[in-house]
């Protein structure tokens, strides 16, 4: 199961990584500008009379000509106006505001810039890395779901973990993705860890060394993919004490053979800690001009992003390019529907403790970014973004499927494998038109006539892009059945299991 998940998320993530014109992902051009400079020893940059951010020197075939980026906010526009990177009309230099971020991802994501000094080609080679790395990550997050004798509803649930913005963000230069991905594996590998630390064996959970294994690499990964990572692994370690019970905590740190795994995380913590206080990563005042409500208080600051709460769903579900690109808004009902349906199952048909983890859930994913922002918003202004939150959304319908899943859940356990096949196939049909919509955003622009979609694209991404949205659907529907058929073996397996009982 491992394999075919890496494989389906390694495919959808690579898709998305060629069809998305260099930088059209938020911050992309500050990402890559970063990583090519840090892996030729410029690993923050220097300080520039009159310019905001610090600088980084650009090798030879990697100038900047912010014109590549002409479409941004015109999406009639197609990208045919954007000059070339490194064509040799750019500058040099390049002012980034991400030059202070932790090292790691770049490290990790940006050595294929050595090996060429052909910029586009080392840009898509960077996008790809990224995206092999996060489908590791979303592979065992999969595998992670379904390792227990109850797991009848965990690959609907896990469906959701190959949302459009979760690959999307995978193919890019941009440690979200990175960011994202950790989460999704952490959030399985706490939970299936601290399971295994209950009173009774479960013959299908994976072996104790593995799920430590998985668990100390992603939380080693997400609290250094940004400098919020640390808050987020102690966020996901609470939050899964209190859904599996906080005596299977207590059995964790009782027993010896955990103290090597957790002092592995705690020196990755510490290190990114130190980066971020020693870089002054989070010390910065905003001007005015940078966002608006700098200077507001926390209370107005959590009153807006309360405000704003269907916007960031909407960023989650997809909203792509500089948020500049939503999706039509029918789009959007076919993963609220198969979201909304998971949720209310769980809330309303799983016991006292199941809907109060469901119910806490969305809690979290909805109050905890007001609080962060709210806390920060005199410092920032309001910057928050959707994406941002990704992390928590995620949870939602895992802790939905988990509740469901229990032997509470057993009224509903009818609909699951049906249920499972209907949701999956929503996501699978979303999965696909967001795909074909920005295709045809970049290619054409959103206002040309749908019967000349294709024929004459002015811009086309290196691979034909006929063939790449025939390639992309192909995949989902897979996709779409692999998970349809993992719900049924789940189901037969929790009915196996009650013969054999």
């Amino acid at each position: 199961m491992f394999w075919a998940a890496f494989a389906l998320v390694a495919l959808m993530s690579t898709l998305w990584a060629v069809a998305s014109p260099l930088f059209s992902v938020p911050d992309e051009n500050a990402h890559v500008a970063k990583a090519v400079a840090q892996l030729r020893g410029e690993v923050i940059g220097e300080a520039v009379e009159g310019r905001k951010h610090l600088v980084v020197d650009l090798p030879e075939g990697y100038d900047y000509n912010h014109g590549m980026m002409c479409y941004l906010f015109i999406p009639e526009h197609s990208a045919e106006c954007g000059v070339d990177f490194g064509d040799g009309t750019g500058e040099q230099d390049f002012e980034t505001w991400v030059a202070t971020y932790n090292p790691i991802y770049y490290a990790v994501v940006g050595w294929p810039s050595l090996l060429t000094d052909d910029g586009i080609v080392a840009v898509y080679a960077m996008r790809i890395l990224s995206a092999l790395l996060c489908s590791l990550l979303l592979a065992w997050a999969f595998q992670l779901a379904l390792a227990g004798s109850r797991a009848r509803w965990m690959p609907f649930g896990a469906a959701f973990l190959a949302l459009p913005m979760v690959v999307y963000f995978a193919g890019a230069v941009n440690p979200n993705g990175v960011e994202i991905a950790a989460g999704a594996a952490l959030w399985l590998g706490v939970l299936r860890l601290l399971e295994s630390f209950g009173t009774a064996d479960d013959p299908h959970a994976r072996p104790r060394w593995y799920l430590w294994l998985v668990v100390t690499i992603s939380a080693s990964l997400l609290v250094n993919a940004r400098a919020i990572g640390p808050l987020w692994v102690l966020v996901i370690a609470v939050a899964c004490s209190a859904v599996v019970g906080w005596r299977s905590a207590g059995r964790l740190f009782a027993t010896r053979g955990s103290y090597p795994w957790l002092v592995a995380i705690a020196a990755a913590s510490v290190f990114s800690l130190a980066w971020t206080l020693g870089t002054g990563g989070i010390a910065s005042q905003a001007d005015t001009a940078d966002a608006p409500l700098v200077g507001a208080s926390p209370l107005v600051g959590v009153a807006v992003m309360i405000r704003h709460t269907g916007d960031w769903v909407q960023q989650v579900l997809g909203v792509f390019g500089w948020l500049d690109t939503p999706l039509p808004f029918e789009a959007y009902l076919l993963v609220a529907v198969a979201l909304g349906v998971l949720v209310v199952l769980a809330a309303a048909g799983s016991d006292r403790r199941g809907a109060i983890v469901v119910i806490g859930s969305l809690a979290l994913a909805l109050l905890l970014p007001a609080l962060i922002q709210g806390f920060q918003i005199s410092r920032t202004g309001l910057i928050w973004q959707g994406r941002y939150g990704l992390i928590l959304y995620l949870a939602v319908p895992i802790a939905a499927a988990w509740a469901l899943s229990r032997g509470s859940g057993d009224r509903l356990a009818f609909l699951s494998s049906r249920l499972t096949w209907i949701g999956v196939s929503l996501l699978a049909a979303f999965s696909s038109i967001a795909y074909v919509w920005v295709m045809r955003r970049y290619t054409q622009g959103l206002t040309t006539a749908r019967s000349d979609e294709f024929p004459s694209s002015p811009w086309q991404p290196p691979i034909d892009d006929i063939a790449l949205c025939v390639l992309y659907v192909v995949v989902a529907l897979g996709f779409a059945v692999w998970i349809g058929r993992l719900g049924m073996l789940a189901a037969r397996g929790v009915e196996a299991s009650r013969a054999d009982g």
